[in-house]
């Protein structure tokens, strides 16, 4: 994939100086007949949230955007693209904390040293198994400031000793970045995507603890299949194939 470089053609921008969400105001804004590709970028949100309605904190400085898209693709292969935003991110991270030991923790988490430094959020709307009436990608990205209180322990761009850019900034090469893999899985389907994931990810060969509804799974993490999911061989030997729950290192 080329460097990104440039604001990607075709997408449009709407910034907002304080929301109580991004990915609310996707879902509004989709309501209301807007189609993507549009970002939508907050200097500020007071009601941000994470995964299974984590809170998710956005002080000024930091990153806080959604792209909403109306992808052709059905919901299934939708998911994928949680993979796509986690390469953009990855690249965004690195670009700007060079030294850093940057890698990706399934199933779209960014790491710096083994802290979370980025989140990816999906969320749809669609009837049955085909194409989503619309897809909104909540990114939120550590630039300044980080919480000390999560589950997961957190760090920033400011925390690691890098020079933070400018959330804009930021959000112009995240897109750039995302257009480029977009591009990829567009052309190419999921295999380079997942090719690309592994070779970043954390935690390949060794045991993690996967957090389900109703159970706990520990097991050695054996990388993700042809769709996304988590491989994880438990003590025993058999393979548990997981499509959705938490993930720690054990």
């Amino acid at each position: 994939m080329t460097q990104p470089t440039a604001w990607p053609a075709g997408h449009a921008l709407r910034h907002l100086e304080e929301i109580d969400s991004t990915n609310e105001e996707a879902r509004r804004v989709a309501a209301a007949g807007v189609q993507g590709p549009l970002w939508i970028l907050a200097d500020r949100q007071i009601s941000g949230r994470g995964r299974r309605g984590r809170e998710w904190h956005s002080l000024p400085g930091n990153l806080s955007a959604t792209l909403l898209l109306n992808p052709a693709s059905r919901i299934a292969q939708c998911a994928q693209l949680s993979f796509v935003a986690a390469l953009a991110a990855f690249d965004l991270v690195v670009e700007h904390a060079p030294l850093a030991s940057v890698e990706l923790k399934w199933p779209n988490d960014v790491l710096v040293g083994g802290r979370k430094i980025a989140g990816i959020l999906l969320e749809a709307s669609g009837k049955g198994a085909g194409a989503p009436d619309w897809l909104a990608i909540g990114f939120g990205i550590n630039l300044v400031w980080h919480p000390t209180d999560g589950e997961f322990p957190a760090t920033s761009f400011l925390a690691i000793g890098a020079r933070p850019p400018p959330a804009q900034d930021a959000l112009v090469y995240l897109a750039a970045s995302w257009s480029g893999w977009y591009h990829v899985w567009e052309q190419q389907s999921f295999a380079p995507i997942r090719d690309a994931w592994l070779g970043r990810a954390a935690g390949i060969g060794e045991r993690l603890r996967a957090r389900l509804p109703g159970e706990e799974i520990v097991g050695v993490f054996e990388g993700i299949d042809n769709s996304g999911a988590l491989l994880l061989r438990e003590s025993g030997g058999t393979r548990r194939t997981i499509a959705a729950g938490d993930v720690y290192f054990s």
